[in-house]
């Protein structure tokens, strides 16, 4: 038997129906949780491709392949309105040919650019509108077809701007280039989506007044070298901008800006499942930067009296392991530094004595003075009463009602 099959509540994700994720153990749906969404969102599917599901629909997110996970994403707005129909963007020194190849959602949406005259930069643009100024994220699903490089480029009116490269045959990131004082390039990551596609992105911080802004794609002549001979060629698709430090799930748009709701997903089990003396509570987890606030993932009484959460901390780098039990004050057991956008496990255990801590496979640290919390029912990636959602990727999320022994808890945060 696997350490899996001896947990009380476990959460692997893969099954789900219309407003629940479906805990693997128990099976007859007392460890379900709640899912809302409003509105629909992407997801990659099993077999790889971008797909939309609809409104409270869980997203069983397959990118990279492997074991798929659970997508907790905030609210965020797709700016660059047609993403896909490049009809209505403008071609420079070039042409552009739409529906050219197989996209990344597996329909005939790709779009090809092609530069046709010799003399300075071609590309091809959109102009967009923002809310404000402040910090985005910039991306765009671009594919080699004879120009090893290519980059976009984020600018204002006023000749503010920054390039940003990619090697799009090689799938590696590249330089940026700056020109103005209010845009600035930065946090540049480039994913593998397959069948020769890459999502491009990058971290765009904007401080002058001009809301009004152009994206363009062009094909390069090399890392940080724009290109002046006809014939160079790149694919692209997929084009968004959305305030955020990091990029999210693809929004489609089409005449107008499209904005994708949050992600929310509580209240697995119950006092039944819950009723232990002494436990392990373990969570595997890929949190995302929470830009204005802290996140939690809680095993509590669903109130703040008795409880064990996970506090990301917002834009800090660390993960808070709190307890409160019997209503006794809320302990800051341990603060442990951290990567956002990174895979980590932590697992905590505790009985009548001992409060451990366990991440990515090591022991932590060890508390004897705590108060222990009773009367668990309820697993929310929220806080103990469901607020400040949790935002990232899920793995896997377990309670036992045992202590794991050292060497167990070490197996299963091992990374």
């Amino acid at each position: 038997m696997s350490l899996a099959d001896d947990a009380k509540l476990l959460l692997i994700p893969t099954g789900f129906g219309p407003s629940k994720v479906y805990s693997v153990f128990p099976t007859d749906g007392d460890g379900d949780f709640t899912y809302t969404r409003s509105g629909d969102a992407s997801r990659v599917n099993p077999g790889g491709l971008i797909e939309t599901v609809g409104t409270n629909i869980p997203r069983i997110d397959h990118f990279g392949g492997g074991c798929p996970t659970l997508l907790l994403q905030p609210q965020r707005s797709n700016f660059f309105t047609y993403s896909e129909n490049s009809s209505q963007w403008v071609s420079s020194r070039g042409i552009t040919t739409s529906n050219n190849i197989v996209a990344p959602n597996g329909e005939l949406a790709g779009s090809l650019y092609e530069k046709t005259q010799d003399a300075n930069e071609g590309f091809v643009y959109r102009n967009l509108s923002v809310s404000s100024v402040g910090t985005y994220s910039v991306s765009v699903f671009l594919k080699y077809n004879n120009s090893q490089y290519a980059h976009f480029l984020l600018f204002d009116g006023s000749s503010n701007g920054a390039r940003v490269w990619f090697d799009i045959e090689n799938g590696l990131v590249g330089t940026t280039t700056t020109f103005g004082s209010t845009f600035t390039a930065s946090d540049l990551s480039i994913e593998n989506y397959g069948n020769g596609w890459y999502r491009c992105s990058a971290k765009y911080v904007v401080t002058g007044t001009d809301t009004t802004w152009r994206f363009r794609v062009s094909p390069s002549g090399g890392n940080g070298v724009t290109i002046s001979d006809s014939g160079a060629k790149v694919y692209f698709f997929g084009a968004q901008v959305e305030q955020g430090s990091y990029p999210t799930s693809y929004i489609k748009t089409e005449t107008s800006t499209v904005t994708r709701l949050k992600d929310e997903c509580i209240n697995g089990g119950d006092s039944d499942l819950f009723d232990i003396t002494e436990g392990t509570f373990f969570v595997d987890i890929t949190p995302f930067n929470n830009e204005s606030s802290n996140r939690y993932i809680s095993l509590s009484d669903s109130t703040s009296d008795n409880r064990i959460e996970f506090q990301i901390r917002a834009s800090a780098n660390v993960i808070d392991v709190l307890c409160e039990g019997n209503n006794e004050g809320l302990e800051v057991i341990r603060t442990i530094s951290i990567t956002f956008n990174t895979r980590n496990k932590l697992l905590v255990t505790f009985n009548d004595t001992n409060f451990k801590i366990y991440i990515n496979g090591s022991l932590n640290f060890t508390d004897t003075s705590f108060t222990k919390p009773i009367n668990l029912n309820r697993l929310s990636f929220a806080n103990s009463t469901n607020g400040f959602v949790y935002e990232g990727k899920v793995h896997d999320t377990r309670v036992y009602d045992r202590v794991l022994t050292e060497a167990e808890a070490i197996e299963i945060t091992t990374l």
